[in-house]
């Protein structure tokens, strides 16, 4: 008999320590570029680059880490992930030039890309099949806090004491990961293993990529290259407005609409359909970003950051619910890091290239662009969804 309960001790140790990883990422996320043009003279697209390779590094991880679950398990991985980002925490102390920076946030986000696939991957296997959407709406509250929290504690300490305050609070997190590891108990993997004798038999894409997720994983890639916008300039775009005070804020407001409104839409998903949901996430997007494209005081930036986060805040779990509709218990590893891997590529390469773009267009012109992005999502999502191919009726 299939069981039902949601919040049990491993849901719940699984998510602290997703809260956790989460929280380390936002706290540098948002002031690493900064930080670059303060320390190093960094250019805009450089900048950028800081802060997305951490994010290129958990594109890197989770290639190879969904096939990896299904071989060594997923408690095995999230240890080896927990320590790679320990470590390359505390190696920030000594990166002293661009080349370190650069090398050591890589591998701090290719640390972060194992441990996350693996809590995401945990978290799907024990979650009951027909309360997945609610329950993969639950437990990504614990990334929506960190957005909160993150980003607002990152942008405050770096205004008020020095940077490598930041280095040591992300540290002392890392290391109460690993203290948390030791309540998280293995997931069974019997079947997962019985079923993936037949896979080791031959080698291909498959291993991989979970061809059900790309439709749309493919759309989550620009939503989220959309959205690294808003992560990564932020700050400037805030001192450029004057409205600095209130940018410290934006993302908790963000996060308290996210969080009053996802568990709602994640049980909608499971009730009503995928359409239902994402249609209008994509519109309060758009309508978000196109407000922030428009921001001359505070008060406007706020509610900009209120719309967003009715939008990708709902959008980014409902969309990784319905990449895992329907996959078998042994692909849920590889279906899982088909997801972020599209996602990742959005948010890390995102800053690079819209870095490029600010210095001819300016940041309400980037902004005006990624509103028109998204909307083409929107757009392809409805298409995507009204096909009749099989397998892409299946992924939505």
């Amino acid at each position: 008999m299939e069981r039902t309960k949601l919040w049990t001790k491993d849901f719940i140790n699984i998510s602290i320590i997703n809260f956790i990883l989460m929280l380390a990422m936002y706290l540098l996320l948002v002031t690493m570029a900064p930080f670059a043009v303060d320390e190093f003279g960094a250019s805009t697209s450089m900048a950028g680059l800081v802060s997305g390779i951490f994010i290129i590094g958990t594109l890197i991880a989770r290639i190879v880490t969904g096939g990896l679950i299904n071989k060594i398990g997923s408690k095995k991985i999230l240890f080896i992930g927990l320590i790679v980002s320990t470590l390359s925490t505390a190696l920030y102390f000594g990166a002293v030039n661009m080349p370190l920076l650069l090398a050591n946030r890589l591998i701090h986000g290719i640390g972060l890309g194992i441990a996350s696939t693996a809590t995401g991957t945990m978290i799907a296997q024990i979650i009951p099949p027909s309360r997945r959407g609610e329950g993969i709406g639950y437990f990504s509250m614990s990334t929506v806090l960190a957005t909160a929290i993150g980003p607002f504690l990152g942008i405050f300490i770096s205004q008020h004491y020095p940077f490598n305050r930041l280095f040591i609070l992300c540290l002392v997190l890392s290391i109460a990961t690993i203290a948390m590891f030791f309540f998280v108990k293995e997931i069974e993997r019997k079947t997962v293993e019985q079923k993936a004798e037949v896979a080791k038999k031959r080698m291909g894409l498959s291993d991989f990529f979970e061809k059900r997720a790309i439709p749309i994983s493919i759309i989550t890639l620009f939503v989220a290259l959309s959205y690294s916008g808003v992560l990564s300039f932020m700050s400037f775009y805030a001192n450029e407005l004057g409205v600095v005070q209130a940018a410290s804020f934006f993302f908790l407001v963000y996060a308290i609409v996210v969080l009053l409104s996802r568990p709602f839409s994640g049980r909608l998903l499971d009730e009503k359909g995928a359409r239902f949901v994402v249609i209008p996430s994509l519109a309060f997007f758009t309508i978000g970003m196109v407000l922030l494209s428009q921001v001359h005081g505070g008060l406007m930036l706020l509610l900009s950051g209120a719309v967003i986060g009715l939008g990708y805040g709902n959008f980014q779990s409902i969309a990784q619910a319905v990449a895992l509709k329907g996959i078998e218990v042994e692909r849920i590893g590889i279906a899982t890091s088909t997801f972020y891997i599209f996602l990742d590529f959005g948010l890390g390469f995102g800053p690079y290239f819209l870095g490029f773009l600010i210095p001819s267009i300016g940041y309400h012109g980037m902004y005006e662009l990624l509103a028109i992005v998204i909307l083409l999502s929107l757009v392809s999502f409805i298409f995507m969804s009204r096909r009749k191919d099989k397998s892409v009726e299946k992924a939505i």
